[in-house]
């Protein structure tokens, strides 16, 4: 054990002390495909900048970006905390069965709360007669993390919370219609080709039927999830299969963002978005308000969903009954402007959130 921690040290050293000579010769990046962002441009030197020191604090942001083998870096400490330390994670990711998660604990009562008041407002506001449902989707750790040690935040006292504040809408339970197999294994999403028992927990309430094994499934590899840059591991990245068929083909997405129509799903995704994220495959990412209108639907139906990105994946298999879907996220728009953009009549209402976000509300503004 030893012996191998001083051959970590000696590579560390290696690399340090020939790091100021690459760093010049080196190409430079403009995008960290495993961390999903753009890395630091170097900033201009102003006497301002020096005198305020925000010139210092920028060019550390660009040395730290740049540093020759950063991403090797990034992997050797992982390994070294994997391997050597054994800790059982590295910054809050954890791998388990071959399938990466973020750890996530403890609950936070009051978010949860505030999330329900916030459902229960806009149902008093927009459409306080309409048929309205709330799904809630367990995160991975539900399905992965108590069974190998992990701790895990209360989802009883979750649904308990919900149960109590929401009793004027109908519950739809996903709790029992998902496995850890329903899940990317380098993300945190469910996979589309896995929500028939979903579609089908939905579709007693709402009363519909969609037998997805009628519809033609396509695919697309590689996809590298958010915990496979986030872990630093080389974990076996993911295919992502969705379905279609003539129906979804011909949905058409309108988007409030660029007031754009657009397909439900985005083959013609260029290399830069595969290295942002490949699942803006569906619906082309967030977005403050879609509308899903399919013209060869079963009905003439109209359904509005309050969601987050779980819902992308998802809403282009539920337009093949409805004629007309509007997506909404309040992440990106203000509750008080929803009026000036959809019609909330004749329509049945659905709030369908992950357990991370909900337990996050206020800061990531749910609802």
């Amino acid at each position: 054990m030893r012996k191998l921690q001083k051959l970590w040290i000696i590579l560390f050293l290696g690399i340090l002390f020939t790091a100021p000579v690459l760093l010049l010769i080196m190409p430079k990046q403009q995008y960290s495909i495993s961390e999903r962002r753009k890395l630091k441009t170097m900033p201009a030197i102003t006497m301002d900048g020096i005198l305020d020191k925000s010139c210092m604090q920028s060019i550390e942001e660009y040395l730290l970006d740049h540093f020759p083998f950063r991403e090797q870096l990034r992997r050797m400490k992982a390994y070294y905390a994997y391997d050597i330390l054994q800790q059982k994670e590295n910054n809050g990711i954890y791998v388990a069965g071959g399938c990466a998660g973020k750890l996530e604990y403890p609950l936070r009562e009051s978010e949860i709360a505030k999330a329900a008041d916030r459902m229960l407002s806009l149902k008093q506001q927009y459409f306080p007669d309409a048929r309205t449902y709330y799904a809630i989707v367990p995160d991975k750790n539900y399905y992965q993390a108590s069974a190998y040690g992990y701790p895990v935040m209360d989802y009883e006292k979750l649904d308990n919370i919900l149960q109590k504040k929401l009793t004027d809408m109908s519950q739809i339970s996903l709790w029992d219609t998902l496995t850890i197999e329903d899940y990317y294994c380098t993300d945190t999403h469910w996979r589309q080709e896995r929500l028939q028992p979903v579609v089908d927990r939905i579709g007693e309430q709402l009363d519909f039927s969609i037998d997805l094994s009628t519809l033609r499934k396509e695919s697309i590899y590689p996809f590298y999830g958010v915990y496979y840059g986030q872990s630093a591991l080389p974990l076996q990245p993911d295919t992502i299969c969705y379905y279609t068929d003539e129906i979804i083909e011909n949905v058409q997405v309108w988007n409030l963002e660029d007031d754009q129509i657009e397909s439900v799903y985005r083959p013609q995704i260029t290399e830069k978005e595969r290295q942002v994220d490949l699942y803006d495959f569906y619906l082309g990412g967030a977005s403050p308000v879609q509308v899903l209108t399919s013209p060869q639907a079963q009905t003439d139906r109209k359904l509005i969903i309050f969601r987050d990105s779980f819902g992308s994946s998802l809403a282009p298999l539920l337009s093949e009954v409805y004629h007309e879907i509007i997506l909404i996220d309040t992440r990106y728009i203000s509750a008080s402007r929803l009026g000036e953009y959809v019609d909330f009549t004749d329509a049945d209402v659905m709030f369908l959130y992950n357990t991370l976000l909900l337990n996050h509300a206020d800061r990531k503004s749910v609802v």
